[in-house]
C-alpha cells in the first residue's frame, strides 16, 4: 500500500492537486493523508488578535479547518469514490513545512502531492512559497501540479540527468510503478556537448536502467549549452506529460530552487513536476 500526503490550503489549486492525485492512483491501494496546517492563519491578522483572546481565535480557526477538511472528503467521495482509497484528515496548529516533515517521517510517506501555488497564486513564480519550502527541505518526493492542469494519464515522461547523481532505489521504484501502470515512455535526457560518459556516469546509467526495468526507456543526448532550454525544447517537441528531476547537492534543480526567484521556469512549466530528493537537508 502506498502512502500519499496532500497538504491543502483549501484553494482551487490545492483542490485540483487532490483531484489529480486521486486520478493518478485510481488503480492502486492508497492511504491518503490530507493535511491543513493553520498556525500562520492565527497570526495573519492583528485585528483579530486584538479582538479575541489567543485561545478563542485558535479554537475558531481549528474548527474551521476541520470543517473544511470534512468538506474536501465529501467532495472526493462524491466525485471520485474509490474503494481502494482510504483517507486521514489532519488539522494541525503548526506551520506547513514542520507538519509535512513530521508526517513524512512518522508515516513513512512515499510521495507528497500539492499545487505549484496556493492561495497567494503569484503568477510571476513557478512555485509558491509553501511549495518551494516543501521542495527544498522535506526529504520525500514531491509532485507539484500546475494551476488548472486537467488530469491526463502520464504517457510520456522526461527525466533530465547528468548521470552524476547516485539515485535512491526507492524513489526510482516509485517512478517505475507510477509510469508502468500507464505503459508510459521515459526519456532520459543527457544535456551535454559530448555523448561520452565516464565510468561513474555509466554505472549510474546502468543502475537507473536496472531500477526502471519495467519501463520503456530512451536514452537521449541534447547538444545544448543551456540545460533549461534543452528541457523546454524537449517538452514542447515530444508532448511530455510529466517532468522528473532529482534534487541533490549541486544539481541543476537545486540551483533553481535556491535562487531568490525561479523566473527561468516561470513561464514555461505547465505540466506536473516530480522532484525526487537525494539529500537530507537542515532547514
Amino acid at each position: 500500500m502506498r502512502k500519499v500526503l496532500i497538504p491543502t490550503d483549501f484553494s482551487d489549486n490545492a483542490k485540483n492537486a487532490i483531484k489529480y492525485a486521486c486520478e493518478l492512483f485510481k488503480y492502486e491501494i492508497i492511504e491518503f493523508f490530507i493535511m491543513h496546517a493553520y498556525q500562520n492563519e492565527i497570526y495573519a491578522d492583528d485585528s483579530l488578535l486584538n479582538g479575541e483572546s489567543m485561545e478563542v481565535l485558535t479554537n475558531t480557526i481549528s474548527e474551521k479547518s476541520k470543517t473544511q477538511l470534512e468538506d474536501i472528503l465529501n467532495y472526493i467521495n462524491n466525485i471520485l469514490p474509490n474503494p481502494k482509497h482510504s483517507y486521514n484528515l489532519i488539522s494541525s496548529n503548526n506551520i506547513l513545512l514542520n507538519e509535512a516533515d513530521k508526517i513524512v517521517e512518522k508515516e513513512n510517506i512515499d510521495i507528497i502531492i500539492m499545487g505549484t501555488r496556493g492561495k497567494s497564486n503569484d503568477r510571476k513564480l513557478t512555485f509558491g512559497s509553501h511549495t518551494l519550502q516543501v521542495l527544498k527541505y522535506v526529504e520525500c518526493p514531491v509532485l507539484a501540479i500546475p494551476e488548472n492542469f486537467k488530469y491526463k494519464q502520464p504517457k510520456h515522461i522526461l527525466f533530465p540527468t547528468n548521470f552524476l547523481i547516485p539515485h535512491k532505489r526507492r524513489e526510482l521504484k516509485l517512478l517505475c510503478e507510477m509510469s508502468s501502470s500507464y505503459r508510459a515512455k521515459i526519456d532520459m535526457l543527457y544535456v551535454s556537448k559530448s555523448d561520452t560518459l565516464s565510468k561513474k556516469q555509466q554505472e549510474n546509467m546502468n543502475f537507473i536502467q536496472d531500477a526502471l526495468c519495467e519501463n520503456k526507456i530512451k536514452f537521449k543526448t541534447a547538444n545544448n549549452k543551456n540545460i533549461t532550454n534543452a528541457i523546454y525544447i524537449h517538452i514542447k517537441e515530444n508532448n511530455i506529460d510529466l517532468l522528473v528531476m532529482v534534487n541533490s547537492r549541486h544539481s541543476f534543480l537545486e540551483n533553481i530552487l535556491f535562487q531568490s526567484t525561479i523566473d527561468k521556469m516561470s513561464l514555461y512549466l505547465n505540466i506536473p513536476f516530480l522532484a525526487m530528493q537525494n539529500i537530507k537537508r537542515n532547514s
